[in-house]
């Protein structure tokens, strides 16, 4: 009896899900939970940025850094000397650059000073006479606004804050070094434990996904850092040959910018061009702005193909994307670690679904972009 009341139903609910309908409703419902779960995961890392990024940019670092260690060890250094050698050495050059900068703002900014003060009178002449007229009155208006701004108890209030992101940063960094020299040390048996929760089943493709995500990033890096070098070099002779002041420090700063895609360099050499217009005028501030254009021409069309096109191939679209989405989530560092974040998750979405079998580390064809 029982027997007769189910066989009708069960050919009529396995058609229900087995039809196309079906399939999509099932899909969907997949899909759903995949982006709960990846929803959860974001909320817990922007939940504690404090230890997500650092881990996060310590990993970077040492994906980029690895193959120095290995290196050192194939060549007969003890693994404990290798990393040590390889953490001070990424520490000494990191505490060189920020201890020059500081020490040539400060020979340097007597000199800042005069031309600044020089350059706000041509730039108040040029505003007067130029072909778009500001009168004084106007000026003085807009500088009563931000005098008033620095006097208020926001700008009070926003200094305590910024005062207390210092302290945070200052904690990012120390504890970034500390997981980054952990991460050199014991990175295998820290993948080893975290992929031993897996199901043996899974576990050998999960390291495959780890050493292509690797090579990406550390590929990702490398090739950022020499793009980026180009970039500040370019912009650093340019600014020492028309005698701008502080042309090595702003050439530094656009060598950091670099390291945010598509926007980063030409926020940093903005800085540039504003400095060579308050210090030596129009005319010089427009050069530095032709020679800008020119060199994010050059890494645009030619160092980012060749550097990167093997490495990060992932389509421009997607990552505007992820430049947009890391910025809402974690600001400045959100857009820093974006590109990134979605190079090592595409590399082990291909890597899991079977996609990047026939690359080798990773490193897939230049058409193969993405999403």
């Amino acid at each position: 009896m029982t027997e007769s009341n189910n066989s009708p139903t069960k050919p009529t609910m396995s058609a229900m899900w087995s039809d196309g309908l079906g399939r999509a409703g099932i899909r969907s419902g997949q899909m759903l939970l995949v982006i709960t779960l990846v929803s959860v995961i974001l909320w817990a890392m922007t939940s504690v940025p404090l230890v997500m990024i650092p881990v996060t940019i310590a990993l970077i670092l040492a994906s980029a850094i690895s193959p120095l260690v290995r290196w050192l060890t194939a060549h007969r250094w003890p693994q404990a000397l290798a990393v040590a050698a390889s953490f001070v050495g990424i520490l000494a050059v990191f505490g060189g650059v920020i201890t020059g900068i500081v020490f040539l703002i400060r020979a340097q900014s007597k000199e800042l000073s005069v031309k600044f003060t020089a350059g706000i009178e041509q730039l108040h002449q040029f505003l007067n006479n130029g072909p778009f007229k500001v009168s004084d009155e106007q000026l003085r208006s807009v500088a009563d606004s931000i005098q008033r701004f620095f006097t208020s108890s926001t700008f009070g209030a926003e200094a305590l804050t910024g005062a207390r992101t210092v302290g945070e940063i200052l904690a990012g960094l120390v504890l970034m070094v500390v997981i980054l020299f952990f991460f050199l040390k014991d990175g295998e048996k820290i993948r080893a434990f975290l992929f031993g929760f897996l199901p043996a089943v899974h576990r050998g493709k999960a390291h495959l996904a780890a050493e292509r995500s690797a090579t990406v990033l550390g590929g990702y890096v490398r090739g950022t850092a020499l793009i980026a070098a180009v970039n500040g070099l370019i912009i650093g002779t340019v600014l020492a040959i028309l005698g701008v002041p502080l042309a090595l420090p702003l050439g530094v700063f656009v060598f950091i910018g670099g390291f945010i895609p598509i926007i980063g360099s030409t926020a940093a050499g903005t800085l540039a061009v504003g400095v060579a217009l308050i210090s030596n005028g129009p005319v010089t501030s427009l050069i530095v702005l032709a020679v800008l254009v020119a060199a994010n021409q050059l890494e645009h069309h030619f160092l980012q193909p060749v550097l990167m096109g093997k490495v990060l191939s992932i389509h421009g679209l997607a990552i505007l994307l992820a430049l947009a989405i890391g910025t809402m989530l974690a600001g400045v560092i959100g857009a820093l670690l974006a590109v990134p974040s979605a190079a090592v998750a595409w590399t082990a979405i291909k890597t899991w679904t079977g996609r990047g079998d026939a690359a080798p580390a990773g490193i897939g064809p230049a058409d193969e972009t993405a999403a």
